[in-house]
């Protein structure tokens, strides 16, 4: 009764939303979402707030799923999470003047909207420029989904530091995966016949993958192909051998997406609200010291 009570003075439910428009089951088999997740609950229970989550169900278009987020009326505000570049939510919602916050950097409307967001590509120039440091001259890199604006920054991070170091941008060493351990093997068995010396991989998870296909091909890492992944995942350090990686803070940024939405919903925030986090290089086996 006293929650009902104060929804009605106020006009809030006190809930937020947590957009992912991916499947359920690619959802939940990177470690990455369920980290954001649990930070972003976590600190919405906190400050007395509740927490509704929309994915894609096998059967449930993306049109269908937009229709439930915008005609819903028991959020206060929405975080959006590794939204495509072509998805159409930010700008209806911004249209709507409905309250939201992106997890990562907005396709357009920049000035206008709410993100949180790691250095992608500060974390791209932390990755290449230490491949660059060991001597390693043929850098490969397994982008990211190229349409979601963390695999977009980190290939522009790899290619400017390639130019910063005068070493030629080809486009044979560049191959699109989509964020799977499948596209990471997939697309090291495809950078393979032009013989890199390192790949910069623009997720752990991918990782993994590149570092089984190198297995096969019989190479040794980091002696033949040195490998530096992004994220650093609990995992990484169960790989063999143990993962060089960028280290971004997901625990941080799913609750300072919460504690930021929750701030523009009660006005104690001013928007936009726009936060960048720093990443940091964790040296290991697959691609070892100097740094």
């Amino acid at each position: 009764p006293n929650i009902a009570a104060r929804s009605l003075v106020t006009q809030r439910t006190r809930v937020i939303g947590i957009y992912i428009p991916y499947f359920v089951s690619d959802v939940f088999a990177d470690p990455y979402f369920p980290i954001l997740m649990q930070a972003a609950t976590t600190q919405a229970n906190e400050q007395d707030y509740d927490v509704m989550l929309w994915l894609r169900g096998q059967n449930i278009t993306p049109t269908y799923l937009h229709r439930r987020v915008l005609d819903n009326r028991l959020t206060d505000g929405i975080i959006l999470t590794s939204t495509p570049r072509g998805d159409s939510l930010p700008d209806e919602l911004l249209e709507r003047g409905r309250v939201f916050i992106l997890n990562g950097l907005p396709w357009r409307h920049s000035d206008q909207t709410n993100y949180v967001d790691a250095a992608n590509r500060q974390g791209a120039h932390q990755a290449v420029e230490h491949l660059v440091r060991l001597g390693r001259r043929r850098i490969a890199h397994i982008s990211g989904k190229l349409d979601v604006s963390s695999g977009y920054e980190r290939l522009l991070g790899y290619r400017e530091v390639l130019q910063q170091s005068g070493l030629p941008i080809q486009p044979e060493l560049e191959c699109e995966g989509d964020f799977t351990d499948t596209s990471g093997y997939l697309g090291m068995r495809r950078l393979l016949q032009y013989r890199p010396d390192a790949v910069f991989i623009a997720s752990d998870r991918m990782a993994l993958g590149a570092l089984r296909a190198l297995r096969e091909a019989g190479l040794r890492v980091p002696d033949d192909v040195a490998i530096v992944g992004f994220d650093d995942m609990p995992f990484a350090t169960l790989a063999e051998p143990q993962l060089t990686t960028i280290r971004q803070p997901v625990q941080r940024l799913g609750a300072l997406a919460a504690e930021g939405l929750i701030g523009l919903i009660e006005g104690t925030i001013d928007a936009p609200y726009q936060v960048t986090l720093p990443t940091q290089l964790v040296i290991r086996e697959s691609c070892g010291f100097p740094a």
